[in-house]
């Protein structure tokens, strides 16, 4: 007879086996992905992406209501009144007719009907049509913006993904590390046994080895934050699995740079989004302003209305009005001055902004360009170092293994391999990081792959 304690953890443990694998089955499926699709997805999908969108249609809105100005309006009313009133408060006074009863001061309550479509179209307004041009400058300073959001998100996410592929190679050398160290323990402890080594020289092999397993766990754990800040860059799911494709090669974040530092600048000038929509800004801040001032010109506008009009609805009967009326603003208070004079500062900031980043635009073209000749350069460095340490520890395991010396200087060319890799990885990284920086600089990091 099975017992109730049994009964009991056998019921456990079936509800714990159902709710790993339920778990499982609502696992994010793993997504594999190379430099270029994460750019490419970013560019096309990335949160701050959808919005610059939503904010761009906005300004289009926008573009849509300045319009409205010069389409006609109509409208339908009808309506129904009951009503009396006195007659001496309309001025209208009434004579006495002898033999007669006197008019009465308060007309009697009576019913009106009345049923009105009404049009009106402006004729002239110089300041509407200033203000439509105006939003028409906003609307492509906005879409310049949602490029440069676009511009920023794929170097966001380049630069993401290189940070989780430097992250998964400096896990792959802590693996080999850790191989390394126990390749070393079994011979010292080889060494040991044939009595031409110290047990000293054990126990070094074996700190060694448990310094390696401890720089293995950070390194996943830095890996696996890296995979969730790229998997944030992109806008999915932080536990979808990630399987990188890419790693830093020599050719990762290239893209379609000119080959000279002029052309290059030339290229950004041109195609720099943040400075197309700074110049958009600008323009629109000029015509804003232009409006302003035309609000002192005349507005000449038509208006009209039919409609039907009785003391009872069936004995309504049709009427109708046609109106052309002028408007001449004179003074308001000297508002309309205080708002030109604000929107003319607005003017020269813009020109100001537009000025400094045309300047700043070269120095990014530059500084890029530095780096990445100096990344070139410690990547040839690293790379010669990392044969060197490798050269060390293998020349230093073989006169352990001789019995010629002790595992001290295998440590220390095993210690200097560690930082040889480190360095090599920080190189190619430096490296694929300034290509990215160039390409953010010349405006093109669209094309980055």
């Amino acid at each position: 007879m099975v017992s109730p304690m049994r009964k009991t953890l056998t019921a456990v443990g079936v509800l714990v086996t159902t709710l790993v694998a339920g778990a499982r089955a609502q696992a994010p499926a793993s997504v594999s992905l190379s430099f270029a699709d994460a750019v490419r997805r970013a560019a096309a999908s990335a949160p701050v992406v959808e919005l610059a969108g939503l904010q761009t249609s906005e300004a289009d809105a926008r573009v849509r209501q300045a319009r409205s100005a010069f389409l006609p309006s109509l409208a339908l009313s009808a309506g129904w009144v009951n009503r009396d009133f006195n007659s001496h408060s309309l001025g209208i006074t009434f004579p006495t007719i002898p033999g007669q009863p006197p008019f009465p001061e308060l007309i009697p309550a009576f019913n009106n009907y009345d049923a009105r479509i009404t049009a009106t179209e402006t004729l002239l307004d110089f300041s509407s049509s200033s203000r439509l041009r105006a939003a028409r400058a906003q609307a492509d300073a906005g879409g310049a913006e949602q490029t440069a959001v676009v511009e920023g998100a794929a170097q966001g996410a380049a630069l993401a993904y290189l940070r989780a592929a430097r992250a998964a190679a400096s896990a792959g050398a802590r693996r080999a590390d850790s191989s390394i160290a126990a390749e070393l323990v079994h011979l010292a402890e080889a060494q040991k046994a044939a009595g031409v080594s110290a047990a000293i020289d054990v126990t070094r092999a074996r700190t060694q080895l448990v310094v390696a397993e401890g720089l293995l766990v950070v390194a996943s754990s830095e890996s696996e934050r890296a995979r969730i800040d790229l998997a944030r860059a992109l806008g999915i799911d932080p536990a979808t699995p990630l399987v990188l494709t890419d790693t830093l090669s020599s050719s990762l974040g290239a893209a379609d740079v000119p080959g000279t530092r002029d052309s290059a600048v030339t290229r950004a000038v041109a195609a720099r989004p943040d400075l197309m929509a700074e110049v958009a800004r600008g323009v629109a801040a000029r015509r804003t302003g232009s409006a302003i001032a035309a609000e002192r010109l005349p507005r000449l506008s038509v208006e009209g209305d039919y409609g039907v009009n009785g003391l009872t609805a069936p004995a309504s009967i049709a009427t109708r009005q046609v109106a052309v009326q002028m408007t001449i603003p004179l003074i308001d208070g000297f508002r309309r001055e205080g708002r030109l004079a604000e929107q003319d500062a607005i003017s020269q900031e813009s020109a100001v902004r537009e000025q400094d980043l045309r300047q700043q635009i070269a120095a990014d073209v530059d500084a890029a360009l530095l780096d990445q000749r100096s990344a070139a350069a410690q990547q040839r460095i690293a790379a010669e170092r990392l044969l060197l340490a490798e050269d060390e520890l293998s020349e230093a395991r073989e006169r352990f293994s001789a019995g010629v010396a002790g595992n001290i200087e295998v440590i220390d060319a095993q210690s200097s391999l560690i930082q040889a890799r480190d360095a090599d990885i920080d190189a190619r990284f430096s490296a694929a990081v300034a290509r990215v920086s160039l390409a953010r600089a010349v405006g093109v990091a669209r094309t980055l792959h």
